[in-house]
């Protein structure tokens, strides 16, 4: 069985023709419109050019935003045009097959989960540490929606009270301390205090800004500033993670993100913040800690899976 995933980004919208093992079997990319009727037009040439070459079962779209329960009205998209819109019957209309919408974090969570690091556990969390903090969670091979659909917003979980404002609106959600964005904060006030943060202070570009590859470069030498900041990100994930387990018992985390490319470095003072703050520690089982795999093509490879499930 083929299905086609479509995954709508700020920038760019990603297709591909997905098989039943999780393969792409093709892919496009266009530009992301900014004109809605034009994106909506867009999603539907891919979806007729990709099925024009293959016997497509079924349509997944992924977007970023809060879908209802039903899967089927787009609430609020934060990047696009979209308040309350029915926005399944829309698009199905356009493609004239059946899609399934969904969340593009629980998309990219369910990738994983079937194909990707996530694949044999029963229960599984998903954190996503890009410039915010995003989340999936899976319990007893079910994607976990909520009441309203909502569910799995880790990162505006509160994670320091009367902690640093969030673009949610609240204050000290755990994205604010456990992010790319907490990252390059971390990065600064340690390089203007001097000492340890001289190199990285070096290191900064124009904008202020660490680059990804000059913080490997200062990683892999053991550099004491960079180690310091990582700490203090993995920290705060490591800690909300022992709150996700009290509550939600994962056997697997999977970190994704483009943090999570630090790998050991960011996983090892994980592990070591969840287990001394988990609860009853040494006395119950713990959860493995994992890099996520599939990288930028979980949310397409997620969202085209769903939509065959979601359509026998």
């Amino acid at each position: 069985m083929l299905n086609v995933g479509i995954d709508i980004g700020g920038t760019k919208i990603a297709g591909g023709v997905v098989d039943a093992d999780g393969v792409i079997v093709e892919r496009l990319r266009v530009p992301t419109p900014v004109d809605t009727g034009a994106l909506a037009r867009a999603v539907a040439d891919m979806v007729g050019e990709l099925a024009g070459r293959h016997a497509v079962h079924a349509v997944g779209v992924a977007a970023a935003g809060f879908i209802d329960r039903t899967r089927s009205i787009m609430l609020h998209a934060p990047n696009i045009d979209w308040h309350d819109v029915p926005l399944r019957a829309e698009f199905e209309a356009l493609v004239g097959r059946p899609v399934t919408l969904e969340n593009d974090a629980n998309a990219a969570g369910w990738g994983e989960y079937r194909f990707g690091a996530g694949r044999g556990a029963s229960d599984m969390v998903m954190v996503t540490l890009g410039t915010g903090v995003g989340g999936a969670v899976v319990g007893d091979g079910r994607l976990i929606l909520g009441a309203n659909g909502s569910a799995a917003e880790l990162g505006h979980m509160r994670f320091v009270r009367g902690g640093r404002p969030c673009g949610c609106g609240q204050n000290g959600c755990l994205e604010q301390y456990a992010s790319g964005r907490a990252l390059q904060r971390e990065l600064g006030d340690i390089a203007d205090a001097g000492g340890i943060g001289e190199r990285l202070a070096a290191h900064r570009g124009p904008d202020g800004i660490v680059p990804g590859r000059d913080l490997a470069m200062l990683l892999a030498e053991g550099d004491a500033g960079a180690l310091e900041a990582v700490r203090r990100v993995a920290t705060a994930l490591g800690e909300a993670c022992g709150a996700f387990q009290a509550v939600l018992d994962p056997d697997v985390f999977v970190i994704g993100g483009g943090v999570a490319e630090l790998g050991e470095v960011l996983l090892e003072p994980t592990r070591l913040a969840y287990e001394t703050s988990l609860p009853g520690f040494g006395d119950r089982p713990t959860a493995r800690f994992v890099t996520a795999t599939l990288g930028n093509d979980a949310g397409l490879v997620g969202v085209a899976d769903l939509a065959g499930l979601r359509t026998r």
